[in-house]
């Protein structure tokens, strides 16, 4: 499994974004994908995360109602739409995936596998 997360930049509050994570690999439909992010001098956070399915989703207390997680296995891609973003989202964002994965809230703690991070900036 090698992840890329992409779709990061430059957003005003109250804008949207989407990021996406992508897997080379064929078998990316088998993988629970989660999304963290980390704010400059802050630990790690668990954002969301989704089943390998795609039937069940977790969400954080601080993203819930603004961030929606999905995939679309045919692209081996699982997606983040960020809504009414605040300053407080501005972060690197990093995707995980672990197999097998049908209860997303297992994976508040990260996964297997890492990709790069994505910068997320909103300006007030």
């Amino acid at each position: 499994v090698q992840l890329q997360a992409y779709g990061g930049g430059l957003v005003q509050a109250g804008g949207s974004l989407r990021l996406s994570c992508e897997d080379s690999g064929r078998t990316f439909s088998n993988y629970g994908v989660g999304w963290f992010r980390q704010a400059p001098g802050k630990e790690r956070e668990f954002v969301a995360a989704i089943s390998w399915g795609g039937d069940s989703t977790y969400y954080a207390d601080s993203v819930k109602g603004r961030f929606t997680i999905f995939r679309d296995n045919a692209k081996n891609t699982v997606y983040l739409q960020m809504n009414s973003l605040k300053p407080e989202d501005t972060a690197v964002y990093y995707c995980t995936a672990s197999r097998w994965i049908s209860a997303p809230q297992t994976m508040t703690q990260g996964g297997q596998y890492w990709g790069q991070g994505t910068l997320v900036t909103v300006s007030s």
